[in-house]
């Protein structure tokens, strides 16, 4: 099911409101978690899950009956912030651009380590929050490829189409987004477990 579905006539959708809002429940979560994770700001994520509603409710009389709803929202609401951010993009491309070491970039590629998952390795609550949290901390340029790589299963050459970026800057990025968030997740958790009782 693409984005571009034709819109169903306002009225299929309007008899049937309390279906729209358990659909809209069941996917919330999802829709929201993906937008806060590419914007890195909860009121943007908010609002940009609010737009994909909207797009679903349009579209509500075809996708309640789609095996693929999850999906398309998924895919809308990605596009969306990709659309929101292209208006940064310039911003931090230079400055992501300006910190980047010709010299090193190879040595970069070449210490890029195979996919992770890290919901394997997050397992509770408390491990999942503070990946959330540390995720916002890292800047728009090595959080938008590291949530399109990790989360959102786009290929590398994929993250370079929508991004305008060249695939070994990517890959660059992507390694470093990997390692501040490594850093940050292990200074938090060092952090509390000190600040626990004996």
């Amino acid at each position: 099911m693409k984005d571009e579905l034709e819109p169903v006539s306002e009225g299929s959708a309007m008899g049937q409101p309390l279906h729209f809002e358990a659909f809209m429940q069941s996917y919330q979560d999802m829709v929201f978690g993906t937008a806060a994770r590419l914007l890195g700001n909860p009121t943007e994520a908010e609002d940009i899950a609010q737009e994909v509603f909207l797009k679903a409710y349009e579209r509500f009389a075809e996708l309640s009956q789609s095996p693929t709803a999850g999906g398309w929202l998924k895919t809308v609401t990605r596009n969306l912030c990709l659309n929101h951010l292209s208006r940064y993009r310039a911003r931090w491309r230079f400055f992501s651009e300006m910190r980047t070491d010709p010299d090193d970039s190879e040595a970069y590629e070449a210490g890029l380590p195979a996919p992770e998952t890290h919901n394997q390795e997050l397992n509770t609550a408390d491990q999942r929050q503070l990946l959330e949290e540390a995720l916002q901390k890292l800047p728009a340029s090595q959080r938008v490829p590291l949530v399109l790589y990790h989360f959102e299963s786009l290929r590398y050459e994929e993250i370079a189409g929508k991004l305008g970026l060249s695939l070994s800057k990517v890959k660059t990025d992507i390694f470093r987004g990997r390692e501040a968030l490594r850093r940050k997740l292990k200074w938090k958790m060092e952090t509390e477990a000190a600040l626990q009782p004996a």
